[in-house]
């Protein structure tokens, strides 16, 4: 698969899924979308790792509760549209790379316990938006960074925001007219 879409956007009118329908506008290729508000995930408890632990031991990949881990691994590109609020991206988003992290499809170990990631993906980019201004980027962005650095095995990760677009006497449209306009430059610089 060429591009991977995971949309983590839940508002109707999503500032965040306007940028990113920009983002994939501009890289003008065909994609799949998983659309996080759509779908229920298991909850990850005891039993959930113990299946988990126990299919990919035994190299069962083809079982129904890899079928996000094997998707994500097979893309050659992947965008994520997560707002930020509450001091991090939608609870889906989390749940769904729980469902990603699996030892044998995304990521193995070395013997001394280092990750190596198994990813085909060159790039990831996430796009979000922001009310305020504080965005801490180890709660968002510097999160799913560390993943796709330290495990998935995907160097290049790139961040596309808007934020402050609820401040008092800022003017949204214009901070998302510029986010676009920078989005619009992306295929020129990856020539």
């Amino acid at each position: 698969m060429e591009l991977l879409f995971i949309n983590a956007c839940v508002r109707e009118g999503s500032r965040t899924k306007r940028l990113a329908d920009k983002l994939l506008s501009v890289l003008n290729k065909s994609y799949e979308e998983v659309d996080l508000k759509d779908i229920i995930f298991p909850v990850v408890d005891e039993s959930f790792l113990n299946e988990r632990d126990r299919l990919s031991s035994e190299n069962k990949f083809d079982a129904p509760m890899f079928k996000w881990a094997k998707q994500f691994a097979e893309a050659e590109e992947i965008v994520i549209a997560a707002p930020y609020w509450d001091l991090s991206f939608p609870a889906s988003l989390k749940q769904y790379l729980e469902q990603v992290n699996v030892v044998g499809l995304t990521f193995k170990y070395t013997k001394e316990g280092v990750p190596i990631g198994l990813c085909r993906a060159g790039r990831i980019y996430v796009v979000t938006t922001a009310g305020g201004h504080f965005v801490p980027e180890e709660y968002g962005f510097g999160y799913i960074k560390a993943l796709a650095e330290g495990y998935y095995g995907i160097r290049d990760v790139r961040l596309i925001s808007a934020v402050g677009l609820d401040v008092l006497g800022s003017d949204a449209e214009a901070i998302l007219s510029s986010a676009e306009n920078k989005i619009g430059l992306i295929k020129e610089k990856s020539r």
